[in-house]
């Protein structure tokens, strides 16, 4: 398959863009910088191109079999109303931009994987979430709702759209968990607020697992849960990154603190949601990564090599 990406030069989109090409796929990435035009792979082409604004970029969908939208303003940062904006609008601007661009049947239906968040749900303490469940009310839950509906317009061109409702992505430099080791390292990592809140994930690997399995079941379209079939606690995960890295882990992380330094986003990460896989478990889809010891093994391993862990 010929696949276009955008944000495929992010934490997610690098590792998944490589995930695809030893699939067999040919991967074009849309970047706003010519700098990113480098040739990593003989599979992969990169386009410039602003997303945010019609182009000619938007010609080149026509030459893809698919297309997947990775592309937004990171919400890992403090929430001012300026950068709330810019969220939201960034989102929606490049998801718009990128249906206008998809063709019309005749021919092969086209395929949009539209990224979202399990932010879509909201908060919902204990409450176990499913593709099914409501959409909250929070700020990034609207968010999410409407970056759904402007991808969900591509289906009046006959497109088959899947919204990846991506839970907190764990891999090897960056994401989430490039921001918590470093703390851990220096003993000051452990559970946020009161650590009961939870905690729902996805190793990296099985991200890319995903997406090939979507590819190939062209049954399966709307929103889908893209998170591992356990989620855990705050604290449980704290204590699992402490065990593994040989380091205490219960020193909390006072809830005061984490609104003063993250403001609104702040509740995001002492709330958290208990979400499960269920449309992706019903259709046969076995994770590689299950539980969270596992998947931060795995990770620690590739990246600080067995000897450094605490088994």
């Amino acid at each position: 398959m010929k696949i276009l990406i955008s944000g495929g030069t992010g934490f997610a989109g690098r590792q998944l863009a490589a995930h695809l090409v030893k699939e067999g796929h040919e991967l074009t990435i849309l970047t706003r910088s010519s700098r990113d035009n480098r040739r990593s792979s003989p599979a992969i082409q990169y386009l410039t191109g602003n997303p945010n604004r019609e182009g000619p970029w938007q010609e080149a969908i026509k030459d893809h079999d698919a297309a997947i939208n990775l592309a937004g303003a990171s919400i890992f940062r403090r929430w001012t109303a300026k950068y709330k904006n810019i969220i939201r609008e960034s989102r929606l601007h490049i998801t718009r931009n990128l249906v206008a661009g998809i063709p019309s049947p005749p021919g092969e239906p086209f395929l949009l994987f539209n990224a979202s968040a399990i932010g879509y749900y909201g908060f919902h303490r204990d409450e176990v979430l499913t593709e099914g469940s409501p959409q909250g009310d929070d700020f990034l839950a609207r968010v999410a709702a409407d970056w759904e509906k402007e991808a969900l317009m591509a289906r009046k061109k006959g497109t088959r759209v899947v919204i990846t409702r991506f839970g907190l992505i764990l891999g090897e430099k960056g994401g989430a968990l490039g921001q918590m080791i470093p703390l851990f390292k220096i003993y000051l990592g452990g559970p946020v607020g009161s650590g009961k809140q939870w905690f729902s994930w996805i190793h990296m690997k099985d991200l890319g697992r995903v997406f090939s399995f979507l590819l190939k079941h062209r049954e399966i379209s709307g929103p889908v849960n893209v998170c591992a079939p356990n989620p855990v606690r705050n604290r449980d995960l704290a204590r699992a990154i402490g065990q593994l890295l040989n380091r205490t882990s219960f020193l909390p992380m006072p809830a005061f603190l984490i609104k003063l330094v993250l403001g609104e986003f702040g509740s995001v990460v002492l709330q958290g949601q208990r979400v499960i896989p269920e449309k992706l478990e019903k259709a046969g889809f076995t994770f590689q990564y299950p539980d969270i010891h596992k998947a931060l093994l795995d990770i620690f391993s590739a990246s600080a090599g067995d000897d450094q862990l605490e088994k």
